[in-house]
């Protein structure tokens, strides 16, 4: 008995497409893709880039050639220019010389064929020279794409235009060389509608360049357009620094950035950007990561503090260690992530490239039946062409095409400016059909480390202040946990000098019970509470307790003077986030690994009304499970490799980006600023996505609901119909871009409510 063949190894490749003008050129393309065994393409017209799943033993030459047989190029995207920026196109029409040849040839024919009063003698003569140019040159992009999809069996948009252009110059000759319009004084009405001829010749010279005009302008607006929708991934790549100065014992030397490897030390001026990701090995400042994560405030760094290339440092001197380089630093993934973002394609586009697909040979169709139509039922050739005309030419599948992408791109772009990296359409989805959030505990909502959440001192005694800092200098003899949040704690709150290990003296570990030691000629002791104890220290030991805090005693010669509390403390932040979300019909579930009473104290302080206590990884995911059988659409957030099988389980699983590369790996969402608050803007902005994309595809296709129906009887002009059509695109694109200045709520929305405490 045979064995199997094992499923073929599968690679992605991208490819620059060139081109595509309209949803049936995207579906075109991924139709000739699919039709390779075992390959998938999702082919993205907004960004002009084929992302293609095939098995790995198939060239890349193969995918190349099955694009070229659609009647498109294609290459691989080679070291470009920044990125988010797509080479000049390749179809011709985005070169602005044409669009400025084709206006100053077409605006004297347009003013004299719609002004009557304005026509000379033989004014109809100098109109043809001036639109024989513009229907051959500056149409020449059309007509070469029309003629590539004819001897490949396909129409696009370019099909369309194409031959509505060739109509019109055909029909006009005819009319002047023919039928009388060259006339020496021959005068033509302009009407908006098409009309019989009443003894007049007409000729459509200004729907010959009307046609080329309007278009190329909105190609050109289009262009413009997108290109801001891509400003994310260029603010990206602006982040990088191409040279940086690398210390080598005394010894420094300028480096190009690609040339840095793990481990180097390099320097950080003031007003730099930082190289790479890394730990400052020396120098304190503020750093600025506005740009990379969306946090607004400057971060306070000091020795061992990490930093994130492309950060900018605010203050002093820095020697930073590089940790990881090239594609392992957090900015690449960030734009990795992005790009990845706006590859995919969310279902309503989906189903709008399946219309597009047979969108065009309908038009065709229907401009053939409109023609016989107006012929059989006795019309005039005249106006009987001229209905033709308008349906080929305001038929554009251009704005279907671009209603998807155009908005996933701002928003994409956008979210990562504001910290909130969205992996895809799929995902977008999700996220906004949400009604239950599981959240983890520990480095989720807490701050996933040890610290002092309180410290209560004895009124008549020495104080906090002193009582903070004689507790300190003697932990700085100790590697325990708790000595060492002690130690952070004051080294970050009293004023620079005042913990100093060299004033520790006889430094003693106690096990079980703390430490002891002389600081300025003063026995101090840090340990476990016992004895009696003042009622304020007794009541602040109670509230520790309860709180699931660690209570520490600080003694000095013998005294009772401090308690101090310490834990996992609530991020700044979290209860507005989890109001918020309660806000937007999410429903917060709390899971962790830890104890019951810790979660408890959590979940009290933050509104949440269902724990999950004593989680194991398989129980997590098992909690997912369980949700979604009840009929919820779950979201988990969560930090560390415990969470990562519930994020894969969940239908969308949303990442810390101070989180390890595992959860950030399973998971869909990556938050990428230090603020569990943009877990509801996440939200938000997918709603507001979805709400745009709606519109978008409402527009596109209400357009052509409404105009192709007004071409057929007569009711719009080749002129108009072009004019139309560019337009329909451009507002979309425009829609799209507002999600560029989308905003979060403001922080007077989100301000917690004064009579909850802090916990």
């Amino acid at each position: 008995m045979g064995r199997e063949a094992a499923p073929p190894t599968l690679t992605t490749t991208d490819l620059l497409v060139g081109g595509m003008t309209c949803a049936a050129c995207v579906r075109r393309v991924e139709k000739k893709l699919g039709a390779l065994e075992g390959v998938r393409a999702t082919v993205n017209l907004a960004t002009g880039a084929a992302r293609v799943v095939h098995p790995a033993d198939l060239g890349t030459d193969t995918l190349i050639a099955a694009v070229e047989r659609g009647g498109y190029t294609a290459r691989l995207p080679g070291p470009p220019a920044p990125a988010g920026e797509r080479p000049t196109e390749e179809n011709g029409t985005g070169h602005p010389q044409r669009l400025v040849v084709t206006a100053l040839l077409a605006l004297p024919v347009l003013v004299l064929s719609m002004g009557p009063s304005l026509q000379f003698r033989n004014w109809q003569w100098m109109c043809f020279v001036l639109a024989a140019p513009v229907a051959a040159w500056s149409a020449w992009p059309f007509h070469e794409r029309a003629w590539r999809g004819l001897r490949h069996g396909t129409a696009t948009m370019d099909t369309l235009v194409s031959l509505g252009v060739l109509a019109s110059f055909g029909w006009s000759s005819y009319a002047l060389f023919l039928d009388g319009a060259g006339a020496p004084g021959m005068r033509m009405p302009f009407t908006l509608l098409p009309t019989a001829s009443d003894a007049v010749a007409h000729v459509y010279l200004e729907a010959v360049v009307g046609v080329p005009l309007f278009v190329l302008v909105g190609r050109h607006l289009e262009a413009r357009a997108r290109r801001g929708t891509s400003a994310a991934l260029r603010a990206l790549a602006r982040l990088g620094v191409k040279e940086v100065t690398v210390r080598d014992g005394e010894t420094e030397r300028i480096i190009p950035a690609t040339r840095l490897v793990a481990g180097q030390v390099f320097l950080v001026r003031p007003g730099e950007r930082v190289a790479t990701d890394g730990e400052v090995v020396d120098g304190t400042s503020a750093v600025d990561l506005s740009l990379v994560t969306g946090e607004t405030r400057p971060v306070e760094v000091s020795p061992g503090t990490a930093v994130t290339g492309g950060s900018v440092n605010a203050g002093g001197l820095l020697l930073v260690r590089a940790t990881a380089v090239g594609a392992d630093t957090q900015l690449a993934r960030i734009t990795a992530l992005v790009t990845e973002a706006q590859a995919g394609k969310a279902r309503a586009q989906r189903i709008a490239d399946t219309v597009a697909g047979v969108f065009v040979p309908v038009v065709l169709a229907l401009a053939v039946t409109v023609l016989g139509f107006w012929l059989g039922a006795g019309a005039d050739p005249q106006p009987a062409v001229t209905a033709c005309v308008s349906v080929l030419v305001v038929a554009c599948p251009c704005a279907l095409g671009l209603a998807t992408p155009t908005a996933l791109m701002a928003a994409t772009g956008r979210g990562s400016r504001l910290g909130i990296l969205i992996k895809g359409p799929q995902a977008l989805e999700a996220l906004r059909r949400i009604d239950t959030v599981v959240l983890d505990k520990t480095g989720t909502l807490t701050s996933g480390h040890l610290t002092v959440a309180a410290l209560t001192a004895r009124p008549e005694g020495i104080g906090a202040h002193e009582a903070l800092r004689l507790a300190a200098n003697v932990e700085t003899g100790s590697e325990h946990p708790l000595g060492r949040a002690v130690v952070r704690h004051a080294e970050r709150t009293l004023p620079g000098g005042a913990v100093r290990p060299a004033a520790l003296r006889d430094f003693a570990a106690l096990p079980g019970n703390g430490v002891r030691g002389q600081v300025d000629g003063q026995r101090v002791e840090v340990g476990a509470p016992g004895g009696d104890l003042p009622a304020e220290l007794d009541a602040a030991l109670a509230a520790a307790l309860e709180a699931a805090h660690t209570p520490v005693l600080v003694r000095v010669d013998g005294e009772p003077e401090a308690v101090l509390a310490l834990g996992d403390v609530v991020r700044p932040g979290s209860y507005h986030a989890v109001d918020r979300l309660r806000r937007l019909g999410v429903r917060p579930v709390l899971t962790t690994g830890d104890r019951e009473e810790p979660a408890r104290a959590v979940a009290d302080a933050l509104g949440i009304d269902e724990i999950h206590s004593r989680r194991t990884p398989e129980g997590k995911a098992e909690l997912v499970r369980s949700l979604r059988a009840r009929g919820k659409r779950v979201a988990v957030v969560g930090d560390g490799i415990n969470d990562a099988a519930a994020l894969a389980e969940a239908d969308l699983g949303i990442a810390m980006g101070t989180g390890t590369d595992v959860a950030i790996g399973a998971a869909d969402v990556t938050l990428v600023r230090d603020d569990i608050e943009a877990l509801a803007d996440a939200v938000r902005l997918a709603r507001a996505t979805l709400t745009t994309i709606r519109g978008n595809l409402l527009w596109a296709f209400g357009y052509n609901v409404v105009t192709i129906p007004l071409a057929m009887v007569g009711l719009l002009n080749p002129m108009l119909a072009a004019a139309a059509m560019s337009l329909s695109s451009v507002l979309v694109v425009l829609g799209s871009l507002r999600l560029r200045r989308w905003q979060p709520a403001p922080a007077a929305a989100r301000r917690r409510p004064t009579s909850r405490a802090a916990f």
